[in-house]
């Protein structure tokens, strides 16, 4: 039987791990528990690589080693085992991941994927590598609604694959455009893996999603800037497409009223509502279509209108109610109960104050009867009061500058609108917005603090349910298979949470964590090496292992060791997960490169997957160095939101 390379690589892998583990039991002085602590991450590593369930591994090695570590008291190991599974099942944030996983479970089987590929290649015709942009795009969106790599892959592989195979792209750049993108899930809000390392690593979920909003961004950006200057330096790997390709047919009615592809619409409409006399054509049916033609026009507006109103009347708070006098000294009275959005601090998961306080305000917390400092006591400006009504400001000059750049691009939109684009447009507003509108609701809901991850994804299952139902896929059939598939996804991920609670409280008794610090701390590591070589162990680990094993099992490792070095642990975890999106692309065990094969043609081979992937994982690489270089990328938005 013919062996694959991916399995030679695992059982080396294997054996290495094995052999230096007996190595450290055999030259230690005294074999502890701490190097028993080693072995047992040896073999559970070993384990999952031999085939075993992941989840049912962790919570056997935990147990067995957690019952030798206690020095074989059974009912020890049965408590922490109990303590364990309890502690997963309170922790109310992880509500987050099924409903999360049933939108994007929905927006699949909802066909909007097809729409929204076809829409965005059409509207993307005259860029340089067009389809491979439309892919990057698209990819980005879906992994956005769903955050399920295999599911984008797959799906990608089906839709763009084809098309961009039959209009002469390269093998190479259309399978590592589709593994690339699909790969986007990992770290585009809102993902699952984000949840995961939060609830593992103690930090703020909200956070993580603010810090990954612009990397994910910039990585996107990246790949698409990679395929435009490839197809503009090497057109014979990614062709322009030819005119019939870009053609788009106009409606019957448009075509009797006289519409001609490339005359403006907004004109040729007005023209037509004027002479309905000589054509058959409704004018309701005009005036329906020059209203979608002018409602970018009208959103603009009606945004600038609002945006002027609350820039130019800020009303003056007295201050009088808000001060109370302690012990002779003035402090600001306590802050109101804030309403409820917070989810219990449970695991370090708590999510950031609404109003982006993360301190007390001054003299809060002063004893009764003892005086405030004078530097604590609040400073009223000015003799205005609430009586005097709000102060006229005029708006900045950053406002101004908003307004001029938005006005110009309105117009610019207009200038170039003909009944062509007016016809992509309306295919746009049909599968791209829908899908915008769903994800900026769930994202921004929880970046501004308007609601929690939990109430979010409650808020996006609830609009993926709307969208399928609004374009006439919403069976019994779909649903009950996004129900049975989110039902086994979300309980893969709460039993690896109860296995790794298991396995940490085992190597934690063990001394195991100790003993790696210990380690750790002898090489003299400085900041800069530390995170090397952190992420080089993590990169080599997701050639064999998920990204839920890498961050289950050695997380709780890592995340100890960041105070002695100085990292923030929300800024590891956007560096983690850039890393395992490269790992998911890097041979010769990349799950995306498998995903594609199992859907591509026969005459694509796993060699020309793997060949077309490695220019994206360096670009991953270079958006990791570029993070680590400008750590504002990941950690300006949550400062700016939660004073981080």
């Amino acid at each position: 039987m013919k062996v694959r390379k991916e399995l030679w690589f695992g059982f080396a892998l294997m054996a290495v791990l094995v052999t230096a583990a007996v190595v450290m039991l055999l030259q230690a002085p005294v074999i502890t528990h701490g190097h028993i602590g080693l072995l047992m991450l040896s073999l559970v590593v070993v384990a999952i690589m031999l085939g075993f369930p992941t989840a049912f591994t962790l919570m056997g090695m935990g147990m067995l080693f957690t019952w030798i570590a206690y020095e074989r008291d059974s009912a020890k190991t049965l408590d922490l085992m109990v303590q364990a599974a309890y502690k997963v099942m309170a922790n109310d944030v992880l509500i987050s991941i099924p409903l999360f996983v049933f939108m994007g479970y929905l927006v699949e089987r909802a066909n909007l994927i097809e729409k929204l590929f076809r829409s965005l290649h059409l509207a993307l015709s005259r860029v340089p590598g067009s389809l491979a942009v439309a892919t990057l795009v698209t990819c980005a969106v879906f992994a956005t609604a769903t955050g399920i790599v295999g599911a984008v892959v797959t799906l990608m592989g089906l839709l763009a694959l084809p098309p961009m195979l039959r209009a002469g792209y390269s093998v190479q750049v259309s399978a590592g455009a589709i593994t690339a993108g699909g790969c986007l899930g990992i770290l585009i809000p809102p993902s699952v893996l984000l949840i995961v390392y939060g609830a593992t690593a103690g930090v703020s979920v909200v956070q993580l999603y603010a810090g990954a909003f612009f990397p994910g961004i910039m990585l996107a950006g990246l790949y698409v800037l990679y395929v435009i200057i490839l197809a503009k330096l090497k057109p014979s790997v990614a062709p322009p497409l030819s005119a019939e390709d870009r053609r788009v047919p106009l409606p019957a009615r448009l075509v009797q009223a006289g519409a001609d592809g490339k005359a403006r619409a907004v004109p040729g409409l007005l023209a037509a509502l004027r002479g309905t006399g000589r054509h058959q054509v409704p004018a309701l049916y005009l005036a329906g279509q020059l209203a979608v033609a002018l409602m970018p026009l009208v959103l603009v507006l009606a945004v600038l209108g609002l945006s002027y109103r609350s820039v130019t009347a800020v009303p003056v708070v007295d201050a009088a109610p808000e001060m109370q006098q302690i012990g002779g000294g003035v402090t600001e009275a306590p802050a109101e109960p804030r309403d409820g959005l917070d989810e219990p601090p449970t695991d370090g998961l708590a999510e950031p104050p609404s109003d982006g306080a993360l301190a007390e305000p001054p003299g809060a917390s002063a004893p009764v009867g003892e005086a405030v400092p004078a530097a604590a006591a609040p400073v009223v400006a000015g003799p205005a009061s609430a009586a005097d009504g709000p102060v006229a400001s005029g708006p900045s000059k950053v406002w101004w500058a908003v307004t001029a750049v938005a006005l110009v691009a309105v117009l610019t939109f207009y200038l170039v609108l003909d009944f062509t684009r007016f016809e992509i447009f309306k295919m746009l507003l049909t599968s791209f917005f829908p899908l915008l509108i769903l994800i900026l609701a769930v994202l921004g809901s929880i970046v501004y603090g308007l609601a929690t991850p939990t109430e979010a994804a409650a808020v996006g299952a609830t609009g993926g349910l709307l969208l399928a139902a609004a374009y006439r896929q919403l069976t019994f059939t779909r649903v009950q298979e996004s129900v049975f598939l989110t039902a086994k996804t979300s309980a893969m991920v709460c039993w690896l949470f109860v296995g790794s609670s298991i396995f940490s409280a085992a190597f934690a008794l063990l001394g195991g964590q100790e003993l790696v610090e210990r380690w750790v701390l002898g090489m003299n590591l400085t900041k800069t090496e530390f995170l090397v070589l952190s992420q080089v162990i993590i990169f080599v680990l997701g050639w064999p292992l998920e990204w839920t094993e890498i961050i289950v099992i050695f997380m709780p490792i890592f995340v100890p060791l960041l105070d002695n070095f100085g990292v923030d642990p929300l800024f590891f975890g956007l560096l983690v997960a850039l890393n395992l999106q490269t790992a998911f692309l890097s041979p010769p065990v990349a799950m995306a490169a498998f995903y594609l094969k199992g859907v591509a043609p026969k005459h694509v081979t796993l060699n020309q997957i793997f060949a077309g992937m490695l220019p994206f994982m360096a670009i991953q690489v270079l958006a990791i160095f570029l993070l680590y270089q400008f750590p504002a990328i990941g950690l300006w938005l949550p400062q700016m939101l939660y004073a981080k």
